[in-house]
């Protein structure tokens, strides 16, 4: 920290201060330089060719501006002599994947094809392969995709230029991609796919039809996994609104620690697959403060595309609460702090490469985050950027939708010996509902904790719903692991809850509305027992569906939840603060569980529907593009 914000590297040589590597202080000095706008010379800049993830993204970071600062051809020819002098290792596809960032050709296609086809690591084999599509008569040095190890190396080597977007003649407006990087579109609920796969997917539908846009690319990642199943790098998921798959070398969507070691790859697919469009790309939209976006802010930039990133205060906001107290010489602690200081310096430079910011509103609005990104001062009159509502698509009944819910809720109440029903005599029961990906941020587990501690057990039931079918992810499998244990402490307890794993969408909100019609003295309510929620999609589903809800205090729905008006906000931070909130519920009467179910039903009619986010948005795009 002290390098990059402070007192120089000076003060991080081995001995002045426990923990701290050679490492870390060049990491802080090449964020500070970059930061900055301070451009190094290639030869400087690229003595770090062998550091870790965090340090050769600060280098990618500052690239480009070396390689302005001091030419083209002397970038190339210090690429040229490392390349030829380095023996066979990571630093070489790093070299590779920045003459390509460059449009460099350090080496001649019939030398990248001896060091594709004599490296031992697959990742350079891969980035000896895209360099030589980008290098004149690079192309036919390249091996017979036949002889692929796998899917993504098929697709590597034999690069498909599916058509998607809209045709030349098609109708006028923007050409707008959204990104989507972690888990699946289609899955919400499972792994690392939550409340943004339903976001973005009725988003994207409803853009595609508002005046001014002519089509939607929502871009997401593809593993082997998904390569085999479906090779497909793109569908049409409605009219105007296409789904396009960037293929990543790894089993399933990496999660956000894993992003950086596909940056170069996912730019390259981007740069190459959207470039390929019959209408070249307008605007891209990022979401995340991660590798994965700072992958599709470059390929917007070579594609001459506007990039628009939404911000949000985290991790900024919390970022010394989290690390002041913790022992120097705690390596969890420095491990945690180092990957904080990332997303910070991930954040910061999306906010600087973007042509435009919007924000999610805390209870402020977006004020807060000019204290964070305070280059945010100079838009609206110092009151930060603008925050178009995040809303949800109107439910649809089917045509034998009663038949349905009351299917609906006879599963549920099957079979208490099982662990995703409950016990038919329990019906009469209160109810507590909860819905998301499993994973510790989302705190089922201390949402058990604290039902159990009072006593809850004995006067209600519990209904999480999350989660991957089977086997899960590793974050899945312990928030599992640590459910069963509290559940194998309080046999009563575990008879009366039940943990469905994730269904589609339409299937959750037509529980939730089952559970809102059922008499007064079995009442249901939704609770978010998040650590926070940025702004909490779920948490409008249930008020939409007629349910009181409460949710988290920290994080953006205290921003429409209003304590005592439509729901209950409630301490997520800790047990005692959940067990405080559980009570509140228990404790509220009839009369004002329905007030503030009519509250947050009027509310989410009012304010948050997909259709006046899609119009916002679309404004926004547009004005970018006018500038």
């Amino acid at each position: 920290m002290d390098a990059e914000y402070g007192r120089g590297p000076r003060v991080l040589l081995p001995g002045n201060s426990p923990g701290v590597t050679r490492q870390d202080a060049a990491v802080g000095a090449l964020r500070r330089a970059a930061r900055l706008g301070t451009p190094l010379s290639p030869e400087a800049l690229l003595a770090h060719r062998d550091g870790s993830p965090r340090l050769i993204a600060a280098l990618t970071e500052l690239w480009p501006d070396t390689v302005r600062r001091h030419g083209s051809l002397y970038a190339q020819e210090v690429l040229r002599t490392l390349l030829t002098d380095s023996v066979d290792g990571p630093a070489a596809g790093c070299l590779l994947d920045l003459a390509v960032a460059s449009g460099l050709h350090p080496l001649t296609p019939a030398d990248g094809a001896v060091l594709a086809r004599n490296s031992v690591h697959r990742a350079v084999r891969h980035s000896a392969w895209r360099y030589l599509h980008q290098t004149p008569g690079g192309s036919v040095h390249l091996p017979d995709p036949g002889r692929a190890a796998d899917a993504y190396e098929r697709s590597l080597l034999a690069p498909p230029l599916p058509v998607l977007g809209p045709d030349k003649d098609g109708p006028s407006g923007q050409v707008v991609a959204q990104t989507m990087l972690l888990g699946r579109l289609d899955s919400p609920g499972q792994g690392m796919s939550g409340g943004l796969a339903v976001l973005l997917g009725d988003l994207g539908d409803r853009l595609a039809e508002t005046d001014g846009i002519a089509g939607v690319i929502t871009v997401v990642a593809a593993g082997h996994d998904d390569l085999t199943v479906d090779s497909r790098l793109v569908h049409q998921r409605r009219p105007g609104h296409w789904i396009l798959r960037l293929p990543v070398d790894a089993p399933t969507p990496p999660a956000q620690p894993e992003m950086h070691r596909h940056r170069a790859a996912l730019t390259w697919w981007a740069t190459r697959l959207l470039g390929g469009m019959p209408r070249p790309l307008d605007v891209l939209h990022v979401r995340y403060a991660d590798d994965g976006s700072l992958a599709l802010a470059e390929a917007a930039q070579r594609l001459g595309a506007a990039l628009i990133f939404t911000a949000t205060p985290d991790p900024h906001r919390d970022f010394a609460a989290h690390h002041t107290m913790h022992d120097p010489a705690d390596r969890t602690a420095g491990e945690a702090l180092r990957h904080d200081l990332h997303r910070v310096f991930v954040a910061d430079r999306l906010v600087a490469r973007a042509d435009a910011v919007v924000g999610i509103p805390g209870r402020g609005g977006t004020s807060e985050l000019v204290r964070h990104f305070p280059c945010l001062a100079r838009l609206n009159a110092g009151a930060g950027p603008s925050a178009p509502p995040e809303g949800i698509a109107p439910y649809r009944p089917a045509p034998d939708e009663e038949e349905r819910r009351h299917q609906a809720l006879a599963m549920l109440y099957r079979d208490g010996a099982r662990p995703d029903s409950l016990d038919p005599l329990d019906r009469g029961l209160p109810l507590l509902l909860s819905v998301g990906r499993l994973h510790p941020v989302k705190q089922q587990d201390l949402l058990v904790r604290a039902w159990v501690a009072t006593g809850g057990y004995r006067t209600t039931t519990l209904v999480l719903v999350g989660g991957s079918p089977g086997a899960g992810t590793a974050a899945e499998e312990e928030v599992r692991h640590r459910i069963d244990l509290l559940l194998a402490e309080s046999p009563q307890a575990s008879g009366r809850v039940a943990l469905l794993p994730a269904v589609p969408n339409t299937e959750v909100r037509r529980l939730q509305r089952a559970l809102a019609q059922r008499k007064a003295d079995a009442c249901s309510w939704y609770v978010c027992p998040s650590v926070k929620e940025e702004f909490g999609l779920a948490v409008l589903e249930a008020m939409d569906a007629g349910l009181p809800v409460a949710g988290p205090r920290r994080g953006g729905v205290a921003h429409y939840l209003r304590d005592q008006v439509n729901g209950i906000l409630i301490d997520t931070s800790d047990q005692a603060g959940l067990m405080r909130g559980l009570r509140r519920v228990a404790a509220t009467s009839v009369d004002d569980r329905r007030r503030y179910a009519a509250a947050g039903r009027k509310l989410v009619a009012e304010r948050f529907s997909v259709t006046r986010m899609a119009d916002e948005l679309a404004d926004e795009y547009i004005a970018l593009r006018s500038h």
